[in-house]
């Protein structure tokens, strides 16, 4: 793989790994959506949205910056929670540097104090991101920043709004020069690793939890079933939504299929921006009370079998 910048006599090209780690709705997707200046995560107001460990790709001259959006840590319960926190531990392996992103406002201080006690311990750069300061006060702020900082000896402090965009480009400077130098691991265009087909997907589970808010609980899946190319140049997109009792089913329907229809307009737009073509998108429902202790689903959505 070459980069524009290996016979430019330019700076030397630089690529390396950062794990954006937090407890769950930190807002760790939108900072890495910024970062890569377009959508490679999906967000939400529900926590735990990100399952898999997903990487997204920022440039910054001849430097390329792999990061690695991973789960919110917390305590895990059930199969599906153990295999999202693994997926979290995991993106942090072997990282150049390691971000905790921290909701100032919220906070979740039973699920942040585990993850500072385990970060002491790292001896990975780590890099404390107090994020939606658009929504904070500044003294609160300066107070929380002391606090952690005396918990975890952090490299740097930022203060950002991933929403908004302030901040974060002093952050990615900084990032830019922490990266080592080496070839870029991935295409000058390329802005994530997820496949096409799990990228679909995951667009399609933004909808389900933006269009039904509490109404659906978080034990549902968007699994991929089939993604084939027409050859009039589009894309032909079949996925289950795969939910856990009959009542749940008839939410995401909706009355008359009203919901579904909505759910899957919503996600096939989106998608045919993303992709930079036509899509057509096919959805149905199935009911399925044991899914999260089903193996294959796993591997389908992007996390590893955990026992």
């Amino acid at each position: 793989m070459t980069s524009p910048f290996e016979t430019t006599g330019g700076s030397p090209e630089k690529c390396g790994l950062v794990a954006v780690i937090g407890a769950p709705n930190a807002g760790k997707s939108t900072l890495v959506n910024t970062l890569v200046g377009q959508k490679v995560a999906i967000t939400s107001a529900k926590a735990q949205t990100t399952r898999a460990r997903l990487m997204g790709i920022a440039l910054d001259g001849p430097v390329q910056i792999i990061l690695a959006d991973t789960p919110g840590i917390f305590a895990p319960k059930r199969r599906l929670d153990r295999a999202m926190v693994a997926a979290a531990w995991e993106g942090a392996q072997e990282a150049d540097a390691i971000l905790l992103v921290v909701d100032p406002i919220k906070q979740r201080r039973h699920e942040l104090e585990p993850l500072l006690e385990t970060l002491k311990e790292r001896s990975e750069r780590k890099l404390l991101v107090l994020n939606k300061v658009d929504a904070c006060a500044k003294e609160p702020l300066l107070k929380l920043a002391e606090e952690l900082s005396a918990a975890v000896p952090f490299d740097e402090v930022y203060f950002v709004s991933a929403l908004t965009g302030d901040g974060v480009p002093q952050l990615k400077t900084h990032l830019a020069g922490l990266m080592p130098e080496g070839p870029w691991h991935y295409p000058e265009d390329q802005v994530s690793d997820a496949s096409e087909r799990l990228l679909a997907c995951e667009v399609t589970r933004e909808q389900l939890y933006r269009q039904l808010h509490e109404e659906l609980p978080y034990d549902s899946a968007v699994r991929p079933e089939s993604y084939t190319l027409r050859k009039d140049g589009s894309v032909e997109i079949r996925q289950q939504i795969v939910v856990t009792r009959d009542n749940q089913r008839a939410i995401v329907l909706g009355k008359r299929g009203a919901k579904i229809k909505a759910i899957g307009e919503a996600a096939r737009k989106e998608l045919t921006e993303i992709l930079g073509q036509k899509v057509h998108l096919f959805l149905h429902v199935k009911v399925e009370e044991n899914w999260a202790e089903a193996r294959d689903i796993y591997e389908e959505i992007g996390l590893d079998w955990v026992r």
